[in-house]
């Protein structure tokens, strides 16, 4: 369809301009007066020539902080009673980010043709989830998108910490391991050598844990053997990744991670906060449970999490309540199960939710302080037996030629 460029007035007496997409000028007039625009005829003008749009995305180039605050400021201009269309246009236009601002003009132009919101954002999922756009879907139909923005709003930034706060936990043991290796490999390739050519003038047997070291760095110094352990890690890394990326493999490796101590600990706790802050959120906006259901397992982040979702919801379609089938989960505590069942008795299922959710991110915070604790301690062990070990394999033929000395004399 032709796009027209089109100018009105708001029912404040406020000018506004935009495009739309639209078969002729005439449903440009109707599509605007739907929208409370009073719009200026003569100023609808057809546009001509060829859109050519050559850009490569890589990525979306939008991010949480984005979001969040286009959701607050969408829900704000929304409460205060401005049209949908100039929410957006003036959202596009005050948005710092070049990524997001194409995209938040193409959910104008969507809105402008005649789509619904949900519809113009479900064009964006890399940008816009299925959370977000049924969210959207049911304050539309419920008259209450201010409040539901609002939630969603809540609900991204609860994500974002719960996820910032998993990272930087394990951002302090990651570095110090990477750190460790390289003094090892550092030490092994470089400070080694010169310790064997010293012992090799010397003419000193040596200690055995000396030359373990001394045969371990000379492979290790070894260009072939370099490469070889190179290409090793490389195809352990690929092998990896395709695991992680099959859905078979990737139930496997999703189950061990919740076998791990502490770490699976961490990993199930997070995924109960997701589960029912979600859930909680989608119920209280009036999305159904079994589409609530849908969405929160697509969302889950852990193959083994959704599968059990999954199977909830096929039970509630039979007819059983939420609290039931996830009686038979083992991934659910008990306390969960027990908080949601009395929230179906009470019908205060989406409070209950939320209250779950509020508890078990503060649990969320204590599991990650444990799993920081046992790691911290496990690191320096293991620091303390490599560097120390190889240390002390150096200096013990010193040892032995110092006493060896010291008899003489």
């Amino acid at each position: 369809m032709p796009k027209y460029a089109w100018e009105g007035k708001t029912a404040g007496g406020k000018a506004i301009k935009g495009v739309m997409e639209a078969p002729n000028i005439d449903a440009v007039v109707t599509q605007l007066r739907k929208q409370n625009i009073n719009p200026i005829t003569e100023a609808i003008k057809e546009k001509k020539g060829i859109d050519l749009n050559l850009s490569i995305s890589f990525g979306t180039g939008v991010s949480e902080k984005d979001l969040v605050v286009f959701t607050r400021q969408f829900a704000t201009m929304i409460d205060a009673g401005l049209p949908l269309v100039q929410c957006l246009d003036i959202l596009a236009r005050e948005s710092p980010n070049v990524s997001f601002r194409k995209v938040l003009n193409s959910v104008k132009e969507s809105v402008e043709a005649g789509s619904t919101l949900a519809d113009g954002l479900r064009k964006h999922p890399k940008v816009f989830d299925d959370l977000y756009c049924n969210m959207v879907a049911a304050g539309e139909v419920g008259g209450i998108l201010d409040t539901v923005l609002n939630r969603l709003a809540v609900t991204i930034e609860k994500a974002a910490a719960l996820k910032r706060q998993i990272k930087s936990a394990m951002t302090y043991p990651i570095i110090t391991i990477v750190v460790a290796v390289a003094v090892v490999a550092v030490l092994m390739i470089f400070v080694i050598p010169q310790f064997g050519a010293l012992f090799k003038d010397m003419g000193a047997t040596l200690p055995k844990p000396t030359l373990i070291v001394m045969n371990l760095s000379s492979w290790i110094a070894n260009v072939t053997h370099l490469l070889i352990m190179g290409v090793c890690i490389g195809a352990f890394v690929a092998f990896f990744f395709a695991m992680n990326s099959n859905p078979k493999t990737q139930m496997i490796l999703h189950k061990f991670y919740l076998m791990i101590p502490a770490l699976g600990d961490v990993i199930r706790k997070s995924a109960v906060a997701s589960f029912t802050r979600i859930l909680g959120t989608l119920i209280s906006s009036g999305v159904p449970i079994m589409d609530g259901l849908d969405i929160v397992a697509r969302v889950a982040g852990n193959r083994v999490v959704e599968a059990e979702l999954r199977k909830v919801k096929q039970a509630i379609g039979e007819g059983k309540t939420l609290s039931e089938p996830l009686k038979e989960s083992k991934v659910f505590p008990a306390m969960v199960v027990q908080m949601i069942g009395v929230g179906e008795q009470t019908g205060a299922l989406d409070a209950m939710l939320q209250k779950i959710a509020d508890f078990y991110e503060q649990e969320v915070d204590e599991a990650v302080e444990t799993l920081t604790g046992l790691l911290e301690p496990a690191i320096m062990i293991f620091l303390a037996v490599v560097a120390g070990g190889i240390v002390i394999s150096m200096y013990l033929p010193i040892f032995s030629l110092a006493s060896v000395v010291s008899g003489a004399e």
